[in-house]
């Protein structure tokens, strides 16, 4: 378990903090996490990587000359959000374009492509390789979807290098996306991983027992199975990556490989190199040739005690890069030139927003939009332990937290809002804005949206009707939608899609918004007590589908605890301005 920490919701902010103070010479601190604090060549690709705390030494620890030009930084096992991407890259970039890799999960994906899409409509050249390197996770036909874990090192560090060679952003590209599609990794796990503050583990493994194919954010395996000796996991691990070749690799001998054996966590360097000699004997044996292996901990999962093992298939060129210098606060190769510190750094920072004017009427719905976001942050309070134990039944436990940092930060934000005379548009995008901004992840991105959508409609102008409400939820339904999840794939959606049908039926039909809500809301209740009846489609929980049967998701029960919160407020304010009959 995680014995020191302050403030679980603190211990990201408060880790990073402490990094980046005892490794000045390396790194500084940015909005949304860290920058190299040396020179870079001026019109050079800068390769940004990132996803959530957790893993030390990814991501700001390969941060450095011959790695990465800088790294966002989300929550514990949390994405960073867009906000933090676009500015880590825009204070990172050298003029020769910015190229985004990381892990491929949902709420990296989804934050990442947003970042895209906002520093390309600020004049950035910008491309995304995704890492896909652990096969335990998909099978090869649907390699798209397989998982980043410690086969995140061989893509950042060919990219790199690549960059340092001079190459064009096209061609770093060519050579992160070659990495990755010769990369193939597994992992393992003989007990889970404990967030802090939480007296258990993500998920446990029986004792003598094993898990197999696990990721790198607690969630539980794949499979299991009786735990080998240390010989016998080296040859679990080479018979498994061996039985899959990349594309152009008729026959593993006569071939070059970087091998990683990366530790999760907790298990011993000792122990590694027992399994490493293994290892080495076993694809000596198969003819194989190998390269500048690495053993220790790379990225890890915490306090997970497992391993995983990583194989780099190379050609003279990812050779070449592989073999290159690094000189990062976690990760060295050889010697490089030492660059001076930055004395032109600048962080990106974060611009004051202006409060619109706003109409008397939108000023008090602003000030119903506070009080109901204060309530929220009551009720996530009370069941962020509760969100957090069922997420982490098939996924990585960081629900709880992420919904409490997001909420917190969209109150402050709605707060200050409401203080400066804003209206209910500009309040509800300010809450959105810093929701997203500070919970990360997927949550964190579809509240974020979902709250600049009710605003939008809303207006600063315009008596917050019913009609106007229904209309902001449709509208946010619709953009939740259109980041890929529907009905059945057991997500938020499944009660947002029919808490808004209602929710419009209610009002088109003339009932008041308050009655309208609270029938919508206990529709959403009951829709997301269902979901435990459903096997996950999307996100982490995907590769443990059966292990979530009988489970609710969290982002559903957090939605429906949600609505029935505003319910509760709407009743109030409406019996605080109805004559008693």
């Amino acid at each position: 378990m995680t014995r020191l920490y302050n403030e679980p919701t603190d211990f990201a902010d408060e880790m990073i903090d402490g990094f980046v103070a005892a490794n000045r010479r390396w790194v500084r601190k940015v909005h949304g996490g860290v920058v190299r604090a040396t020179t870079s060549s001026p019109g050079s690709v800068a390769l940004v990587t990132g996803g959530g705390s957790g893993h030390y030494p990814a991501f700001g620890g390969l941060v450095g000359q011959g790695l990465a030009s800088g790294a966002a930084l989300g929550n514990l096992f949390a994405s960073p959000s867009w906000q933090q991407v676009r500015s880590v890259a825009k204070s990172a970039q050298n003029g020769g374009g910015v190229l985004l890799s990381y892990g491929n999960y949902a709420g990296d994906v989804l934050n990442f492509d947003k970042a895209q899409e906002k520093l390309r409509d600020e004049g950035l050249r910008v491309e995304t390789v995704t890492v896909t390197d652990d096969i335990a996770s998909a099978s090869l036909d649907e390699k798209r979807k397989r998982r980043g874990i410690a086969g995140d090192l061989t893509v950042f560090k060919a990219a790199a290098a690549a960059s340092d060679a001079g190459y064009s952003l096209d061609e770093v590209v060519r050579i992160a996306r070659k990495a990755n599609e010769r990369t193939r990794s597994l992992g393992v796990a003989f007990t889970g991983c404990s967030l802090p503050g939480s007296d258990e583990p993500l998920f446990t493994v029986p004792e003598g027992r094993m898990a197999v194919g696990l990721g790198i954010h607690g969630e539980p395996g794949i499979s299991e199975q009786d735990v080998p000796s240390a010989s016998g996991l080296a040859q679990l691990f080479v018979d498994a990556l061996l039985a899959e070749l990349p594309e152009g690799v008729a026959d593993a001998r006569g071939q070059r490989v970087a091998v990683i054996l990366n530790g999760l966590g907790s298990i011993k360097y000792e122990e590694l190199f027992v399994v490493y000699g293994a290892v080495d004997a076993l694809l000596t044996e198969a003819g194989i040739e190998i390269v500048e292996p690495e053993v220790g901990e790379l990225v890890t999962s915490f306090d997970m005690a497992g391993a995983s093992l990583t194989l780099f298939w190379l050609d003279d060129e990812l050779e070449a890069f592989w073999r290159a210098p690094a000189d990062a606060p976690g990760y060295k190769k050889g010697s490089v030139d030492l660059a001076a510190l930055d004395a032109d750094f600048h962080d990106e920072e974060v611009s004051t927003l202006v409060i619109p004017e706003a109409s008397e009427e939108s000023r008090r719905s602003a000030a119903l939009v506070l009080s109901a976001l204060e309530a929220v942050k009551v009720t996530v309070d009370e069941h962020a332990d509760e969100l957090g134990r069922i997420d982490a039944v098939a996924g990585d436990g960081d629900h709880g937290i992420g919904m409490q940092r997001g909420v917190t930060a969209a109150v402050a934000a709605a707060r200050e809002a409401v203080e400066r005379g804003a209206g209910s548009e500009t309040a509800l995008i300010r809450a959105g804005d810093a929701w997203s901004d500070r919970a990360g992840g997927t949550s964190g991105a579809l509240w974020g949206s979902a709250l600049t959508a009710l605003g939008t409609a809303l207006t600063d102008v315009a008596p917050a009707s019913g009609e106007r409400v229904a209309a902001g939820v449709a509208k946010a339904t619709t953009e939740i939608l259109d980041f890929g999840a529907v009905v059945g794939d057991k997500t938020m959606v499944d009660v947002l899609v029919p808490f808004s049908a209602v929710l419009t039926k209610r009002v088109e039909a003339g009932e008041r918004l308050v009655d309208a809500w609270h029938g919508a809301a206990d529709v959403a209740s009951a829709a997301a007590r269902q979901t435990a009846d459903l096997l996950p489609k999307m996100g982490r929980a995907r590769p443990h589908a059966a292990k979530s049967l009988g489970t609710p998701d969290a982002g559903a029960v957090s939605l429906g605890l949600i609505v029935q919160t505003v319910a509760g407020v709407l009743a109030d304010a409406s019996a605080r301005t109805t004559p008693a009959r």
